[in-house]
């Protein structure tokens, strides 16, 4: 995690979960003069437009007041989806045994993009079998990992 997420994170989970919600991940991405925050929260029973409404409510007055984005952004509060992102190496335990498309930051073996089935978590490293070959990735080379669902 990045000095910048590692910040927001840090700000904005415990907001998140004292209102009842898992902070299930945060993405930031700077567009030069305009850049978009998003939360991703999660909760038991699911999470509804409401609830987004009240984290958002929440996290807007916080970040008002710590300020930590220069220039102008967008917050977006939002559900993970049927194509969750993964962000930690829980969440890719949690999640053994489905279909996942993952980007690394910089190549392994050659290459950028992975699409296979994980296969665990080992150490600090994501297993996933890709074309009956298992490949150990660092948590920390993963730029983007999402769930593939199945319909």
């Amino acid at each position: 995690m990045s000095g910048k997420l590692a910040q927001l994170h840090d700000m904005l989970a415990p907001a998140v979960e004292a209102l009842g919600f898992e902070c299930w991940g945060i993405e930031y991405l700077s567009q030069g003069r305009h850049s978009l925050l998003r939360v991703y929260i999660e909760h038991p029973e699911g999470v509804t437009v409401d609830g987004c409404a009240l984290v958002s409510s929440q996290l807007s007055a916080i970040l008002d007041v710590e300020d930590p984005i220069s220039g102008d952004y967008t917050l977006e509060v939002s559900s993970p989806g049927m194509d969750r992102p993964l962000f930690t190496l829980a969440q890719y335990a949690q999640y053994s045994g489905e279909q996942a498309r993952i980007r690394l930051r910089t190549p392994y073996e050659g290459r950028r993009n992975f699409q296979g089935i994980i296969r665990g978590v080992e150490g600090d490293e994501v297993v996933v079998l890709v074309d009956e070959h298992e490949y150990l990735l660092p948590i920390d080379s993963i730029d983007k990992g999402n769930i593939i669902p199945r319909f």
